[in-house]
This record gives C-alpha cells, sequence and structure tokens, in this order.
C-alpha cells in the first residue's frame, strides 16, 4: 500500500503563494496519473489538479492559471506550485492516484486569510 506524506501548508495572505509536496512510498507512484485534491470546511473532497504518467496536466476551472501540477518521478514526489491565491483556496490539501484508490494521507492544511 502506498504511503502519502503532504507538506507545505501553511497561513498566507490572499495573492500569496504556496508550494506543495507530497512524497509517496514506493516506486508504484511513478507509474500513475496522480492528481491533488482538497476539502474545504463543510464541503466534499474536489479534485484540484491531475498529472498523467506522461506530464499531460488538467486543472479545475477555479485554479487554472493560478496553480502548477508537476512531479518528479525519480523522488517519488508530487508537487502543487500555488499563486495568487484567494480565501476561497482554504482546505485541506491531498495528493493521491487519479482517480483515487489509495489510502488518504494527513493532508495539509492552507489557510488564506489577511
Amino acid at each position: 500500500q502506498v504511503q502519502l506524506v503532504e507538506s507545505g501548508g501553511g497561513l498566507v495572505q490572499p495573492g500569496g503563494s504556496l508550494r506543495l509536496s507530497c512524497a509517496a512510498s514506493g516506486t508504484i507512484f511513478r507509474i500513475n496519473d496522480v492528481g491533488w485534491y482538497r476539502q474545504a470546511p463543510g464541503k466534499g473532497r474536489e479534485l484540484v489538479a491531475s498529472i498523467s504518467i506522461g506530464g499531460v496536466t488538467r486543472y479545475t476551472d477555479s485554479v487554472k492559471g493560478r496553480f502548477t501540477i508537476s512531479r518528479d518521478n525519480a523522488k517519488n514526489t508530487l508537487y502543487l506550485q500555488m499563486n495568487s491565491l484567494k480565501p476561497e483556496d482554504t482546505a485541506v490539501y491531498y495528493c493521491n492516484r487519479y482517480p483515487q484508490t489509495w489510502d488518504w494521507g494527513q493532508g495539509t492544511q492552507v489557510t488564506v486569510s489577511s
């Protein structure tokens, strides 16, 4: 079973930036499409961005042009660069296979507030 450890969250002002990281155990990471998901207070978990084995990326409309997903297969690590953050981006962010089949990690909290 893959273990996922997300990091890089924090408190940031509107318009600020954060870079999230997700370290995956084992080499199964590099042979799967993966993605970033988020869950805001009182809402369901949603897919934010995905990246295929070959590097094709997709984004939900609300983050297009602001977020960039990338992966380093040699390090079994997934990244999410988040720029121009908005209060509505506040959520716990998780990484997982896309579509999700692995157990969830603990996530990393992102809070956008002045």
